[in-house]
C-alpha cells in the first residue's frame, strides 16, 4: 500500500472527522483524482514534439496519456478541429495517491527559488488546481533527452464540498501551502 495513502487511512480521517465535526465518515473529504495536462502549444503540426509530450507524461505519470484534440478552429492560432494540441492522464487510486507523494516530496522541493504553492487556487468546489513550468522537476524525464521545456497543469480533485475542507485535507497530506504574512 502507498504511504500517503496509509497515512490517510490511520491518521487524516480521523483528525478531519474531529476538525469538522463530521456525523458520519462518509462525509470526510477524500482525493478522487488527479488530473495531469500538457499542452504542446505552437508546435501542434509536429508530430514528433507531440510524440515527446507523450513519451514524457507516461514517464511522469507511470500511465499511458490520451492526445487531446482541438475542438474549434481558432485562425489567430493557426489552429484547426481535431488538430492534436497535447496529451492527458487521470490518476485514480494508488497511482493518484503515489503521484502526488512524489510531487510533494521529490519534485516540488526542486523547483528553483520555491516558497510554497498558493492556497487560494481553489475553484469553490474542494478541487485544486496548480501549474508547473517545467517538466524536468521530476526525476523521471532524463534532463539530455528534453527537446523542450513545456509546462503542465495538474489539477487536484477532492470530494470535499467547500475550499476550506479540500485546503485542509491537502495541508494534512502535507501540501507545501504558502504562508501569507
Amino acid at each position: 500500500m502507498v504511504r500517503l495513502k496509509k497515512e490517510y487511512d490511520t491518521n487524516i480521517r480521523a483528525t478531519l472527522k474531529k476538525k469538522f465535526d463530521y456525523k458520519n465518515d462518509n462525509q470526510i473529504p477524500k482525493l478522487t483524482k488527479i488530473v495531469l495536462n500538457m499542452g504542446v502549444g505552437e508546435n501542434a503540426n509536429d508530430s514528433k514534439r507531440l510524440q515527446h509530450a507523450v513519451n514524457e507524461m507516461e514517464l511522469i505519470s507511470g500511465q499511458k496519456p490520451i492526445i487531446t484534440k482541438a475542438k474549434k478552429s481558432i485562425s489567430q492560432f493557426k489552429l484547426r478541429e481535431e488538430v492534436p494540441i497535447g496529451c492527458k492522464v487521470t490518476l485514480r487510486k494508488d497511482m493518484m495517491y503515489e503521484f502526488l507523494e512524489r510531487l510533494i516530496t521529490i519534485a516540488m522541493p526542486r523547483i528553483r527559488d520555491f516558497r510554497g504553492v498558493s492556497d487560494t487556487s481553489f475553484d469553490g468546489k474542494g478541487n485544486y488546481a496548480m501549474g508547473i513550468t517545467e517538466q524536468i522537476i521530476f526525476p523521471e524525464i532524463n534532463y539530455d533527452k528534453v527537446d523542450k521545456i513545456r509546462g503542465m497543469d495538474i489539477v487536484i480533485c477532492t470530494s470535499a464540498s467547500t475550499d476550506e475542507e479540500a485546503r485542509a485535507l491537502l495541508a494534512e497530506l502535507k501540501m507545501p501551502f504558502r504562508i501569507n504574512k
